[in-house]
Order: structure tokens, then C-alpha cells, then sequence
């Protein structure tokens, strides 16, 4: 529980606040949008676990500290700030004033009413950006299969140099066509998605090779050199934080965006996705990378990136239908809880 008391505190901290700043409903509908998004960032936390375990003890408190500030501030308030800002082609005060205007979201030209409007281009980018995180996994020499047939094929097809974007061209280039009403702005952001992820990632293979390597070079053995795959630090740590918060950011997207179903008043999205549900996800990676979750639950991390590519596809079909955040959380959470037992029952019969 220790690990959860900094969350626990923060979320008396920010009910406390919401009660001032809107009575019983404002505390409600905070409780309401913290609970949202826990259950759409599990698979979020496991899969920041597993990169968080890489750093070294001085960049995982920096991801726990001002990682935290990015992710309530930068995605659940300033992000929301700007898309409306360039939609409306306004500055940004001047969005800030429409956000607490707390207009009805149905009526154009409301706050809420912009930001929904601009969900074609924000599914595009973070669905792309997703896809090619799952893909990248499934793609890998994996040790254990949790859904044998499925992963094996996606493993072959792997193989295929540049599988992982090729597949995603195909899929944003389908999206475009056959989904969007305005392709071009699809397209644009779809391969904006994938143009950061090959960044993203590719830098932060480069500085773990790169610090491997120093470690070889400075003539501390092969033993060290491959612990410090496990706790890199410097320039690779940096670029695997500005890796974690790319991925937070793309996991948070849909959550906002359904947030304004919800309430269109940014001080409680920010309170009820940010603090509160941001914290207990924080926590949650911390958890799993103390406890060695990953290691000791074999399929928990394929649930999570099943999760991860069930999200990307949904975050897709949401540029032309309506899904409910409801379906792509229990989904997830179905997934995620299918590889848990299945890990246990693994354990027990080894």
C-alpha cells in the first residue's frame, strides 16, 4: 500500500478542491473521469513498467515527479488548450476563456463542441502511434506465446523488413479512404503518429546501444555492460523519458476526448483525469516495477499490448462511429485480466 499512499493523498487533495470549487457534482464527476481513467491506463501502466525498469533510480524519480507535472498540466489541460486554439484558429487565451466559459459541448462553437471536432486528427495520430507500439512487441523473438496462433502469425509476418510500418501505412492509407470525411487531415496525422513513434523508438534503441557500449569501452565486462541495458541513465534515460511521455500522451488522448462527454469544464477534467487518475497510474507502474510483476506474471505484458492494439483500432473506427470510452476500458480490462489468470494458472502448473 505505501506505494499508493502519495495517490491516496492527492486524490482526498483533489476531491477536496472540487467540492470547493463545484460542491457534491463537481466531487462526482471528478470521482467519475478518475475512474475512466485508471481503467483505460492499466495496460498503460504495465507497459511504462517495463521501460521504467530500464532507468536508473534518478530518472525514475524524474519520470514520477516531473513526469506527473507533463502529464496533468501538459496532456489534460494545455494539450486540450492548443488543439481548440488551432481548430478555432484563435490564441490560446482566448480558448482558455471559451474552456471556462463551461459552454455546452453540442453547440458549435463551444469549447468542448471544437475538441470533439478535432478527434478525427487526434485518433488518427495516437491510434497510428499505438498500432505501431503493439505491432513492435508481436513482432519481437518473444520467449513465451500467451494467444499461440495469432502471435506466431504476427511474428512471421514481422519478419518482412519494415513490417511494423509498412502494415500501418496500409491501415492509415484504409482509415482515409474508407472512415474519414476529410482524408488529407487523416493522413497528415497518421503519419505524423507513425514519424514519431520510428523517432521515439529508434532514438531510444540507439542510446541503450550506445550506452552499452561505453560500459564495453570503459572496460567494465560484458556482465555490466548488459546490466546496463537494464538501468541505462544519461542521454539514453532522457530519451527513453521523453519516450514514456510520447506513449502517456498517446494513451491519454482518448481519454480526454470522451472526458468532454462527461463535463466540459477543464478544471475538473484536469483534477479527475490528471491528478487523480494520472497519480494512481504512476503508482501503479511504480508497483509493478518493484514487486517484478512483469517477470513473475509471463503474459500479463502480451495482455497489455493486446490491449494496446484493441485500443489503436477503436481509436481508428472512432473517426467515423461512435464508441463509448465504457467499451474500449472493459475491453482492455478484460484482456489485461485473461493474461493475468492465465499467467497464474501458468505458475501453478510449473
Amino acid at each position: 500500500m505505501k506505494n499508493f499512499y502519495g495517490s491516496i493523498i492527492v486524490t482526498v487533495l483533489a476531491l477536496g478542491f472540487a467540492f470547493f470549487y463545484g460542491g457534491f457534482n463537481a466531487v462526482f464527476v471528478t470521482a467519475i473521469l478518475a475512474i475512466l481513467e485508471i481503467s483505460l491506463s492499466f495496460d498503460n501502466a504495465i507497459v511504462n513498467a517495463r521501460i521504467l525498469e530500464k532507468m536508473s533510480k534518478a530518472w525514475q524519480e524524474i519520470f514520477l515527479t516531473v513526469g506527473i507535472l507533463i502529464a496533468v498540466v501538459g496532456m489534460r489541460f494545455i494539450f486540450p488548450l492548443i488543439v481548440v486554439s488551432i481548430s478555432a484558429q484563435t490564441s490560446p487565451m482566448s480558448a482558455l476563456h471559451l474552456a471556462l466559459e463551461k459552454g455546452n459541448p453540442d453547440i458549435p462553437g463551444t469549447y468542448g463542441y471544437i475538441l470533439h471536432a478535432a478527434h478525427p486528427s487526434i485518433a488518427a495520430f495516437g491510434g497510428l502511434f499505438l498500432l505501431m507500439l503493439a505491432l513492435s512487441f508481436f513482432f519481437e523473438d518473444l520467449e513465451y506465446h500467451w494467444l499461440k496462433f495469432p502471435e506466431k502469425m504476427l511474428y512471421s509476418l514481422g519478419r518482412l523488413p519494415l513490417a511494423s510500418a509498412l502494415i500501418s501505412l496500409i491501415v492509415l492509407v484504409l482509415t482515409s479512404e474508407f472512415l474519414a470525411k476529410n482524408a488529407h487531415t487523416v493522413l497528415f496525422s497518421g503519419v505524423l503518429g507513425i514519424i514519431t513513434f520510428l523517432i521515439v523508438d529508434g532514438l531510444g534503441k540507439l542510446m541503450s546501444q550506445h550506452n552499452t557500449l561505453a560500459e564495453v569501452q570503459k572496460g567494465t565486462g560484458t556482465n555490466q555492460a548488459q546490466n546496463s541495458l537494464t538501468k541505462v541513465s544519461g542521454k539514453a534515460a532522457f530519451v527513453l523519458f521523453l519516450y514514456l511521455e510520447v506513449i502517456d500522451a498517446s494513451f491519454s488522448f482518448d481519454g480526454v476526448i470522451g472526458a468532454f462527454a462527461i463535463t466540459a469544464d477543464p478544471i475538473i477534467i484536469m483534477l479527475g483525469l490528471g491528478l487523480v487518475g494520472a497519480m494512481f497510474v504512476r503508482s501503479l507502474t511504480v508497483f509493478f516495477v518493484k514487486k517484478g510483476t512483469l517477470n513473475d506474471l509471463i503474459y500479463i505484458e502480451h495482455g497489455a499490448h493486446w490491449a494496446i492494439l484493441s485500443l489503436a483500432v477503436l481509436l481508428l473506427l472512432s473517426i467515423r462511429f461512435e464508441i463509448n470510452d465504457v467499451v474500449t476500458g472493459v475491453l482492455g480490462g478484460v484482456l489485461i485480466l485473461l493474461s493475468f489468470v492465465s499467467s497464474v494458472l501458468y505458475n501453478r502448473s510449473h
